[in-house]
């Protein structure tokens, strides 16, 4: 499982994403935070976060607000899981064991390696053109009015 903040992170960026075009490049963080329905303070400092990883570009003052860094397909949930250091982008033992591998391998290594590689090849994969598309299909942006 993803951690909040990621989650945070990837209805935000569809949102942005599936954003319709206007004469406004940028989103302003209030406007994502209530239509995502995310506190803004929590998402201002996920934002800040994005940004210092190059998925997001923020702008101060009149006509500012945040905008994606790339086209949302070339980011993935992947991109977002090394942005906010998230838990599961670290090879880590589903015993929560010392370190486990094939030569030390505890009695959950077969199962985990299998699915870890299920669970990294769909974030991998998945990308926040996804996550805008189904956004839009179902009614959760302004992107869909």
């Amino acid at each position: 499982m993803l951690s909040q903040a990621v989650g945070y992170a990837a209805s935000a960026l569809g949102y942005i994403a599936a954003a319709p075009p206007t004469g406004a490049k940028s989103i302003l963080v209030k406007d994502i935070a209530e239509a995502c329905a995310i506190p803004a303070p929590y998402l201002a400092k996920i934002i800040h976060s994005l940004s210092k990883s190059g998925i997001v570009i923020t702008q101060r003052g009149i006509g500012g607000g945040v905008s994606l860094a790339k086209p949302p397909h070339h980011l993935t949930l992947w991109d977002l899981c090394h942005a906010m250091n998230d838990p599961i982008i670290h090879a880590r033992c589903m015993l929560g064991t010392a370190e486990c591998s094939d030569e030390r391998a505890c009695p959950a290594h077969a199962f985990w390696k299998q699915h870890r590689t299920q669970h990294v090849e769909f974030l991998k994969q998945t990308t926040i053109a996804d996550i805008a598309a189904f956004e839009i299909r179902r009614g959760g942006t302004k992107a869909s009015e």
